[in-house]
């Protein structure tokens, strides 16, 4: 493990509005062997201005992953995968799909808009669990992610 590693967490926004989902996810990331830093934001507006240290959000720091769901309040997720993809100050922060679509044109919109990976959430918990720690084991502990 590198000293850039050891100094500072990897700092994941989570855009989620389902509650359930946000608390498994920050509960399983805590377990993680890897230091990280998780800011969740509930729709796709707020996505937005986090990123671009808008409004309440000018202290946010820039994420090192984004964890995106599809089907968002006030901004579909397609539409803030377009807009980080098309911005050159945030188009090489990773982003993870996470979301209950499995559409097809979903999965090939996504990709069409440079998404890094499309991850389909399970239905169960376990499953669930399942999902994000292999997030976890792949793109926070093998993966070098560009620092900003």
């Amino acid at each position: 493990m590198n000293t850039d590693t050891l100094a500072r967490p990897i700092d994941i926004l989570l855009v989620e509005d389902n509650p359930g989902d946000v608390r498994l996810t920050r509960e399983l990331l805590k377990e993680s062997k890897i230091r990280n830093s998780l800011t969740v934001v509930e729709n796709g507006e707020d996505a937005l201005a986090f990123l671009r240290q808008e409004d309440k959000y000018r202290d946010a720091t820039c994420p090192d992953l984004i964890l995106l769901d599809l089907n968002l309040p006030r901004k579909h997720g397609s539409e803030v995968l377009a807009a980080i993809k098309s911005d050159p100050e945030l188009r090489r922060i990773p982003v993870v799909i996470l979301t209950t679509s499995r559409a097809e044109e979903d999965i090939v919109k996504s990709y069409d808009l440079h998404a890094n990976c499309y991850v389909s959430k399970p239905v169960g918990l376990e499953q669930f669990a399942t999902v994000v720690k292999s997030i976890d084991d792949f793109w926070l502990a093998i993966v070098k992610l560009p620092r900003h």
